[in-house]
């Protein structure tokens, strides 16, 4: 398995990070894929590249919520073109990226800059993206729509809309669909959606230390758990769970260029 979306470099494992770690090892999880935010948190995440660089995967990006009443945004944005440039690590990817209007619709247009500028990082520097989107579904397929034709490629992560939308997407760049702890959760509906998409269009994460699956809902989340999720998903396809861990690590290696 690999866990696309982890956010282990974060301070809630600051007291027994390297522990996590051998817990998802010994889960089954190969790599971990390591989403940037902003300036604040990029040291820790290239610091967990560096000290596992066959196993932890570092991106560049700047986290639509990092925008909101940040007066230095562009500053911010200055500093993911230069990581791509030159980074002290190898990088997968750009991301995390895209749209939140859940806390504040205040920032949209910033927020939306931002996203385009970052989306012509990744073509130009031929990476995939990982996109963050949240309470902003119909603004965020507005803005792929643009792109439809460039080769865009990448994860919707933490993907929570229909498989109506899902399939809009996949007609305007070559996506993926990460989906995550929220799959589990009874009420959600998200199992629902999954069974419509092919799970050669899943990517497994977990957003640790957030979004935490059945059955450690309530409690911090971590990359040892995206085995729930691999479950989930293998019940909802009537595959076994090998079948899905299987399909699901070639595509994440294929996207994000792992070996």
């Amino acid at each position: 398995m690999i866990d696309t979306h982890s956010h282990i470099y974060a301070e809630e494992f600051d007291s027994d990070r390297e522990e996590a770690l051998e817990r998802a090892w010994n889960a089954g999880v190969e790599a971990l894929i390591l989403p940037d935010i902003d300036s604040e948190s990029r040291d820790r995440m290239l610091a967990l590249a560096q000290q596992h660089p066959d196993r932890c995967y570092a991106m560049a990006g700047l986290h639509p919520t990092s925008v909101n009443d940040n007066p230095r945004w562009r500053e911010e944005l200055d500093m993911v073109e230069h990581m791509l440039q030159q980074s002290p690590v190898k990088l997968c990817g750009v991301g995390e990226i895209g749209l939140d209007l859940y806390w504040s619709q205040e920032f949209y247009r910033e927020q939306r800059e931002v996203l385009h500028a970052q989306l012509e990082m990744a073509l130009q520097y031929n990476q995939p993206v990982v996109i963050h989107t949240r309470s902003a579904y119909k603004e965020m397929l507005d803005a792929i729509a643009t792109y439809r034709g460039r080769g865009l490629r990448g994860v919707f992560h933490a993907w929570a809309d229909s498989a109506e939308t899902a399939m809009k997407l996949g007609r305007m760049g070559e996506f993926k669909f990460g989906i995550g702890g929220v799959v589990t959760f009874k009420n959600a509906g998200l199992d629902k959606e999954v069974a419509q998409l092919p799970v050669e269009l899943l990517l497994l994460e977990t957003d640790c230390p957030y979004l935490t699956p059945v059955p450690h809902r309530g409690k911090r989340n971590e990359s040892a758990y995206v085995e729930y999720v691999c479950r989930k998903i293998a019940d909802i396809h009537g595959l076994s769970f090998e079948q899905v861990d299987t399909i699901t690590t070639a595509s994440a290696k294929q996207l994000f260029g792992i070996a």
